[in-house]
């Protein structure tokens, strides 16, 4: 039977394990010692100090046995204020589209892959530990962020699509994400949108999605912040947006430096035709004249050689199942393309 992890000091020296809690503990405080974590000095007056507490985690293998007790002491955040005891928080954690890129680039070029967590992260720490990560698929991401939408509010029809997923879940649980090696590495983008699919906003969707090494390295599906009077106007906003994380992908690839010939400017591909004619010129029309200012930053990406939005049949759109249901068939040969394929159909 697995004991509970203690929630406190007091319960964890009156645990079984109080041996090993006691060995995590001094190992978690020489650390903090030889990371010169903090200086003490006098409490100045009219101030009050910060406590600290201890957080017991009992680290297990795949098995479920124990691989080591862990303890780190931590401040009680809860009562700073922002000004006076800290001025900016950040999380130093890596995106999911910047470990798909590794993956990507990992099997490509065929390298060797070694993933680790680090010990005592926050105090730069030796790389100690093997860790595995779970990532979502962008065959679900639609239905995901529509059912998301009425959570505050299900019906039984919502009921019995978030089963439908479960069950699809189920029947494709061996599905997963790959990447390959390809004759030319290349970043490219599809970008696709609905025309006023929510019935309540009048909203339209946008969905884009990133291929690289043959795999799908990022993607979104989501309702628009604003209501689009056209399908043009519509699918202009998706590629402002498609363009952005385009952007963001390439120099997070190029700054690997490991890419010589990634291609220039990025190729991000529509299937409207009068969203692509507008993108790649300075005219404007009366279905445009009501775009935000801000979403005209495409024309000068596209001009400034950042880009380029270029037209691609609806039948080759594979971000299509971002944006809309689609039938069985279609829907598995875009998922396909996005690199989302049965374990049996790897070929190793």
């Amino acid at each position: 039977m697995m004991e509970d992890d203690p929630i406190n000091f007091q319960q964890a020296m009156k645990s079984s394990n109080s041996q090993k809690w006691i060995e995590a503990m001094n190992e978690e405080y020489k650390s903090m010692q030889d990371n010169k974590v903090w200086e003490l000095v006098p409490l100045p007056v009219g101030t009050k100090s910060i406590g600290c507490k201890w957080i017991f985690k009992t680290k297990r293998d795949s098995n479920g046995n124990v691989e080591r007790h862990k303890a780190r002491l931590v401040a009680k955040g809860f009562t700073q204020k922002e000004g006076i005891d800290f001025k900016e928080t950040f999380s130093p954690v890596s995106t999911k589209d910047s470990f798909r890129i590794i993956m990507a680039l990992v099997a490509h070029y065929d390298l060797e892959l070694h993933q680790m967590d680090v010990k005592t992260a926050f105090l730069n720490g030796d790389i100690d530990e093997t860790i595995y990560m779970v990532c979502t698929r962008p065959d679900i991401a639609y239905i995901v962020g529509m059912l998301g939408r009425y959570l505050s509010n299900p019906g039984m029809d919502h009921w019995r699509a978030a089963k439908r997923v479960m069950r699809y879940l189920q029947r494709t649980k061996e599905y997963m994400l790959t990447y390959r090696r390809l004759d030319q590495l290349e970043l490219i983008g599809y970008s696709d949108s609905d025309f006023a699919g929510c019935q309540d906003s009048r909203r339209s969707t946008s969905g884009y999605i990133y291929l690289l090494a043959g795999g799908a390295i990022s993607w979104r599906s989501a309702k628009q912040t604003l209501v689009t009077s056209s399908t043009m106007e519509a699918e202009f906003v998706v590629c402002y947006e498609a363009s952005n994380q385009g952007i963001w992908l390439r120099n997070f690839v190029t700054g690997l430096r490991v890419l010589d010939g990634i291609e220039r400017p990025l190729k991000i591909f529509c299937d409207n035709k009068s969203a692509v004619l507008y993108s790649n010129n300075n005219r404007s029309s009366t279905k445009s004249k009501y775009i935000d200012i801000k979403f005209l930053v495409v024309k000068e990406k596209v001009q400034s050689g950042q880009i380029s939005i270029e037209h691609i049949g609806t039948n080759s759109m594979i971000a299509d199942p971002l944006t809309k249901g689609l039938p069985p068939k279609v829907f598995h040969e875009h998922t396909a393309h996005m690199g989302v394929v049965s374990f049996e159909d790897i070929q190793i």
